[in-house]
């Protein structure tokens, strides 16, 4: 198998050494491993959507990122029944935004928001 270098900040380092002893993982790679089988099967998953869809899409970010979420939203007004905005803690928000509308333009927004580095995490709910 081939052996990759990857840099990860102290933060991550201690949260995915809890998340390894909490799940039983026998080393970092494997931890490692399994989250980028994760990553590609949810990507998978969304790639495979079609059709008229409800969904939700879960978007935490820094404070400092509230015109970049409003630009993205503004793009995508068509497809968006209702979104709200709620501060999570000091620094971070929570977007949640009701969609409805073509598979298509559902994929397009999420992946608006999986491609800003500056959300911490983007999540989407298909009903």
């Amino acid at each position: 198998m081939p052996i990759i270098s990857v840099s990860l900040n102290e933060n991550i380092i201690q949260e995915l050494d809890k998340l390894q002893k909490f799940l039983g993982f026998s080393g970092r790679s494997e931890i490692v491993r399994a989250s980028v089988r994760n990553l590609l099967l949810e990507e998978k998953r969304i790639d495979e959507l079609s059709g008229v869809l409800h969904s939700v899409l879960l978007v935490i970010h820094d404070e400092k990122s509230d015109q970049e979420i409003s630009e993205i939203r503004h793009g995508f007004d068509k497809i968006i029944n209702t979104h709200i905005h709620n501060k999570i803690d000091k620094d971070r928000c929570l977007e949640i935004f009701v969609l409805y509308g073509d598979a298509k333009e559902i994929k397009n927004i999420t992946k608006k928001f999986q491609g800003n580095r500056k959300m911490d995490q983007v999540r989407l709910v298909v009903t």
